[in-house]
């Protein structure tokens, strides 16, 4: 039986050994639902977005385990429409992928249908088009193949897998739906990604729901139609009933790297705290090594880097690094540099947001905001309705907690002149085994001239994806709930606050 060209190949069915899972992702924090590809030297790597703006994040780099930002595909209102997408609506998974010096993205936003948006760029830090709507293929999670005489193929989830025949120009449906292979029985069969490797058509699909039973499955044909022939030792890729720190592991995509071998980048959670374990930042990116034994892969050991690396990053002066984003709105529409300090305006009657990703365990965040003409805070969030907030309020700042229906002020302090507000993701204290030990503390504290006062401190369980729902992960930044505000600091940094 022929094997991919070049790839590493063993014989024999798997052995315990095969699937060791990483312990660290190469992208940490809520970047769901990676799909990769290579064009040259370079991996391009692109992630859910959800509700934020931007949408769509991307990233390249060499070797699959350090990676730069390398823009937005949907980086202005033409592309991505917010106005109805609540928490976890919006941007859901897309596929990225290469032809003949053209990039190409199918996505789907579920606030903004009917069907698929294909986007293009002759480079991926773009621009990128306005969206082709593909209006006769619902459902989710839309995979874009060709076959050898050039005709593209969308492969889509919709209770169940589907395909069609597409005409990328003009979105159209060349051919009636058809059903394909659709994993193994699991619930949820979502996630296919369609590959010509050697001799065969493989389709690899997620299934089992993205939680506890998340796993990816794989199967392949003569043609890119099949029929298919299951993999006979599925999953491929599970953590399902394993011990280990890294759980509900799936929605995959493979690569081929420049020397022949194999990889995959596929998601999962870091949970933490007692039983039942909550996971706080997100459905993040993992790598792993494939080899491919008897025509089919199989996963050999971890891609990672050594460790998740420190960051320290700012709001920066006059202009928005990589990384932030609005919540249901793009940030240069509620924020403006002007004065030496940014100025935020609430939009409507909605309280707005603009923030990053928490990308690591422990986690300070500090931030001086002038609420004269309006009301502000620093926030730590999930979602509007799952947050810590440091609100600053004319001269009065308070610690607020929101769970759900439920709001509590842990404490307050005078708002001085030059007041900074901190907050900070610690370790729990709590005994290891004892139910009170939750994924971690978040602390509120306030700075300034008579020095530091803790205001208060919550179990990190509340803000966390068990507790709150969705498929987002959390978010720290700024958010103003009334008028206008000024924003003269945001800084945020892995780990303690030293220096």
């Amino acid at each position: 039986m022929l094997e991919p060209d070049g790839a590493p190949s063993v014989n024999g069915p798997p052995s315990p050994a095969d699937g060791a899972l990483p312990t660290r992702p190469v992208l940490s924090g809520f970047h769901p639902d990676p799909t990769v590809c290579r064009v040259g030297d370079v991996f391009h790597l692109a992630c859910s977005s959800f509700e934020y703006a931007p949408g769509v994040p991307l990233f390249r780099s060499s070797d699959l385990v350090s990676w730069e930002p390398a823009g937005s595909v949907m980086e202005r209102p033409s592309q991505l429409e917010l106005s109805g997408a609540g928490p976890s609506g919006g941007v859901y998974a897309p596929t990225l992928r290469h032809r003949d010096g053209t990039f190409f993205l199918v996505t789907t936003n579920v606030s903004d249908g009917p069907g698929h948006l294909l986007m293009t760029a002759g480079d991926p830090a773009g621009p990128w088009s306005d969206p082709v709507r593909i209006r006769g293929a619902g459902g989710i999670d839309p995979d874009l193949a060709w076959d050898e005489d050039g005709t593209c193929l969308l492969t889509w989830s919709d209770g169940g897998i589907r395909q069609a025949v597409l005409d990328p120009d003009t979105g159209k449906l060349l051919s009636e739906p058809r059903r394909l292979w659709s994993g193994t029985g699991g619930r949820d069969p979502e996630a296919p990604h369609l590959y010509r490797i050697g001799p065969w058509w493989y389709l690899m699909v997620a299934e089992g729901g993205t939680g506890p039973g998340h796993a990816v499955s794989i199967a392949r044909g003569p043609s890119p139609s099949g029929p298919f022939e299951a993999c006979p030792h599925n999953p491929v890729l599970t953590a399902r009933g394993r011990p280990g720190p890294v759980q509900n592991t799936g929605h995959a995509d493979l690569v081929e790297r420049p020397d022949g071998s194999w990889a995959m980048v596929f998601l999962g959670v870091r949970p933490a705290g007692s039983f039942p374990g909550w996971h706080v930042l997100g459905r993040e990116t993992f790598a792993a090594d494939v080899l491919w034994r008897d025509g089919w892969p199989v996963v050999a050991g971890p891609v990672e880097p050594a460790a998740v690396p420190e960051v320290r990053v700012s709001l920066g002066e006059g202009r928005l690094g990589p990384g932030w984003v609005g919540a249901g709105v793009f940030p240069d529409e509620v924020l403006r540099w002007s004065r030496d300090r940014w100025r935020m305006s609430q939009r409507g009657d909605e309280r707005v947001f603009v923030g990053r990703r928490q990308e690591h365990a422990t986690v300070t965040v500090r931030a001086e905001i002038e609420a004269d003409a309006g009301v502000g805070a620093l926030e730590i969030r999930v979602d509007p309705c799952h947050a810590v907030a440091l609100e600053v309020d004319g001269d009065r700042v308070r610690a607020l907690v929101r769970v759900g229906a439920l709001a509590t002020v842990l404490g307050e302090a005078p708002a001085e002149e030059g007041t900074v507000l901190e907050l900070r993701v610690v370790p729990s204290t709590a005994p290891l085994y004892s139910r009170e030990r939750g994924p971690d503390v978040i602390v509120a504290a306030v700075h300034s001239g008579g020095g530091g006062v803790e205001l208060g401190r919550v179990d990190g369980r509340y803000l966390s994806t068990e507790v709150a729902g969705g498929f987002t992960g959390r978010m720290v930044g700024v958010s103003c709930g009334a008028g206008e505000i000024a924003l003269r600091r945001l800084e945020y940094r892995s780990g303690a606050w030293r220096g």
